[in-house]
């Protein structure tokens, strides 16, 4: 039987949030894009309509409160009440320990652990009401393994990665799952930037230490994601589905 929820995915514009976007509009759920970019959410929700599936896209930056409980406000008006939702919004940063500024530290942790907390708090109402909810919380395998050069992220992804556990704990009782997903290796604009701008290795030297051998895609991400999301996953709830070609085990 095909899904029918009212879905938020963060971080939708592009990347791995618009794989998710597009996994998820496409087995039948209504879609709501939330990012910063706000022409890129309504552009990518429109190629979504254009194949005949069910998506709006709204602005929002997720350290903004009033702004994420405005765009969920706009998608409870045109979908009705939110039961799923997939946080990708996300913010890279690299910089040696020493050189991390408080700016860049609080910038970094406000976007990737704050702005989960916001979207997360604002949607839980939802899901206590109707006894059922998914709630897939997009991580790193920085926050698994430590990666030099990028604490503030790591950090902030960790956290993450516990507060998933946390509200798994807290709300498995009221019908609610939660996990994360903490990818590695995956080929994204974002990753691509930070290759270009010599953070990263190039795509071959990566995919060499993947151990099967290449990088995945966020159609990848997108297929675990709309597991997670769905009934099937009913008994998995507080744990840590790594998606990374056996990098981290």
């Amino acid at each position: 039987m095909p899904s029918s929820h009212t879905a938020v995915v963060t971080g939708g514009a592009s990347g791995m949030g618009l794989a998710i976007a597009q996994r998820l509009a496409a087995r039948g759920d209504r879609v709501a894009i939330l990012d910063l970019d706000g022409a890129g959410a309504e552009r990518a929700a429109a190629e979504i309509r254009d194949k005949g599936d069910t998506a709006t896209g709204f602005a929002a930056d997720v350290t903004d409160r009033a702004a994420v409980d405005a765009a969920l406000a706009a998608t409870r008006e045109t979908y009705g009440p939110i039961d799923v939702l997939v946080t990708s919004a996300g913010l890279v940063a690299f910089q040696p320990f020493t050189e991390i500024s408080l700016e860049s530290w609080n910038r970094v942790l406000a976007v990737n652990l704050t702005g989960t907390f916001h979207c997360v708090q604002a949607v839980l109402p939802d899901m206590l009401a109707g006894r059922w909810g998914r709630i897939v919380t997009i991580s790193s395998s920085s926050a698994q393994r430590g990666s030099p050069g990028m604490v503030h992220y790591t950090a902030s992804k960790g956290a993450v990665i516990a507060m998933t556990k946390g509200l798994a704990r807290e709300y498995a009782a009221r019908g609610i799952t939660v996990n994360t997903i903490p990818p590695s290796g995956i080929d994204t604009p974002m990753s691509r930037s930070s290759q270009a701008a010599g953070h990263l290795p190039d795509s071959a030297t990566m995919a060499n230490a993947i151990p099967v051998g290449f990088l995945g895609t966020g159609d990848d991400i997108a297929a675990a994601c709309a597991f997670l999301c769905s009934d099937d996953a009913r008994y998995i709830t507080g744990q840590v589905v790594g998606v990374n070609g056996g990098t981290v085990i």
